[in-house]
């Protein structure tokens, strides 16, 4: 029940930081959620936890909530955006992938303690990044072409909004799950329980998407600050 309870707060937290973040700032403000987004989710699916007596990683809805991020480029500011967007999130992933493996290779003093602690969670980062910069570009490019896709066929209008947003990320979030899951996990875990992580990430990952709906339909509305378009 406690893990529920944040996995509910988690959802509604982030996915509102989404749309207040938007208002504030713009697009700008989403470049950088995204980028915040990403990194944290890869420390974050390191995590093992349990949600209605199935094990999942920690990250799906951190992760999940990016998804809205680049149906709103979509929707406001057209698919040249969104994808700027994709490709600055996997350029500043690389830069903290490189980043955190120059922290480990200082030579720690002798009064450090951090370094094992820091070996724990970066030194499983390469093999994480690697997996997440590989399902992050291909499913965000195919939720952007998804989403602009099914809008030309269903038209150019609010009513369509839950249509294009659900349809494109239900369809992209798969892929992303397969493939980062068997990059990052594939080997390392009895398979029964690397079928049921594949399994939970992707259906907590829908059901971040159906919650988002509102918040897609909130921040196609909301008006931005003068000046953050």
């Amino acid at each position: 029940m406690y893990n529920f309870l944040i996995f509910f707060l988690a959802v509604v937290f982030f996915l509102l930081s989404v749309v207040v973040i938007y208002k504030l700032f713009g697009k700008v403000g989403i470049y950088a959620y995204i980028c915040f987004a990403t990194i944290l989710a890869n420390i974050q699916v390191c995590k093992s936890i349990e949600l209605f007596g199935l094990t999942t990683t920690a990250g799906p809805v951190l992760y999940a909530s990016t998804y809205l991020c680049t149906d709103i480029l979509s929707e406001r500011y057209g698919k040249d955006t969104a994808k700027r967007a994709v490709w600055l999130g996997v350029v500043i992933n690389l830069l903290w992938l490189f980043g955190t493996q120059l922290t480990l290779w200082f030579i720690p003093a002798a009064t450090d303690y951090i370094q094992p602690s820091l070996k724990v969670v970066f030194g499983m980062v390469p093999r994480i990044c690697a997996a997440s910069l590989l399902s992050y570009v291909i499913s965000q490019r195919l939720d952007v072409f998804l989403y602009h896709f099914i809008w030309e066929k269903t038209g150019k209008t609010e009513k369509g909004l839950w249509l294009r947003n659900n349809g494109s990320t239900m369809l992209s979030q798969l892929a992303d799950s397969v493939i980062f899951v068997t990059v990052a996990f594939a080997g390392t875990m009895p398979w029964n329980v690397f079928a049921q992580i594949m399994l939970t990430n992707y259906l907590f990952k829908v059901i971040v998407a159906v919650c988002d709906t509102p918040f897609a339909y909130i921040a196609r509305k909301v008006k931005v600050r003068e000046g953050e378009e």
